[in-house]
């Protein structure tokens, strides 16, 4: 497994296109490893996520089960001419099996994830269900809080004394996660766009909510959280969420 960051050059018209479209942004991921094919329905899992830092600050992530070749994406939302120095070749790839292999139960990480938060309902009795996104941050976090266990890991829960809400509180009359844990929700987006069909003249609308969680986390389960790491959480995966990074905690201050 390898894990991949590509700074994208936002000044760029052809950065502009990739980042307006995940649909055009999946096929130019997809197309970076030569003995892949994208439409294979057996093909290995890629996972990629955006981070907008700041407006000319954009980083693609990327975990793949090989390397990946992003010259093209280099010449059409990157430096070019930068690239030709060996040293700065565009992007960064490095070997993601040490890390994995070295998470341990107690281990605590900052971590990342972009993701789809969805569940389904039925309006009324005799209807099928329907997918529907989570709108608001409580029920982002509680998306989120449901999955945790299985997924290998634990939020973090603040100490009593820095919570600003009460234990206990609701919204609604259901539990309310408030600030009891290292956990925010930030840069909600709602993408619309339209996907083609091979071999059909329709185009099907999509539409995907995505949010971003950071906060931090203890590793429970080993196996599970690496797992999660290379396989992503949710749904939604072809259009950027899923992929959780872990960062080391800063140090303690003094």
């Amino acid at each position: 497994m390898y894990l991949t960051r590509f700074r994208v050059n936002t000044a760029r018209p052809g950065a502009r296109r990739l980042l307006s479209s995940p649909q055009s942004l999946h096929a130019a991921v997809m197309t970076s490893f030569p003995g892949l094919l994208p439409t294979a329905a057996d093909s290995p899992r890629v996972l990629w996520r955006l981070d907008h830092n700041a407006r000319a600050e954009v980083f693609l992530y990327v975990v793949s089960p090989a390397r990946p070749d992003l010259t093209h994406m280099v010449e059409q939302a990157g430096w070019p001419a930068a690239a030709l120095d060996p040293e700065t070749p565009g992007w960064q790839s490095r070997p993601y099996g040490p890390f994995l292999d070295r998470l341990t139960t107690g281990d605590t990480w900052a971590f990342r994830l972009t993701a789809n938060p969805v569940h389904s309902i039925r309006r009324k009795d005799g209807e099928p269900t329907k997918r529907t996104a989570h709108r608001t941050p409580v029920h982002q976090q509680g998306w989120l809080l449901e999955r945790q266990e299985r997924s290998g890991f634990r939020i973090v829960e603040k100490p009593a004394d820095r919570r600003l809400l009460p234990a206990g509180t609701t919204h609604k009359g259901h539990p309310h996660p408030g600030d009891a844990y290292e956990l925010s929700v930030r840069d909600p987006r709602g993408l619309s766009f339209a996907k083609s069909h091979e071999g059909t003249a329709g185009r099907e609308r999509v539409t995907v909510v995505t949010v971003t969680f950071d906060g931090r986390l203890e590793v429970t389960d080993p196996e599970a959280l690496r797992r999660t790491l290379v396989q992503g959480l949710g749904k939604a995966k072809a259009y950027g969420c899923g992929l959780m990074t872990l960062a080391p905690l800063p140090a303690p201050a003094g």
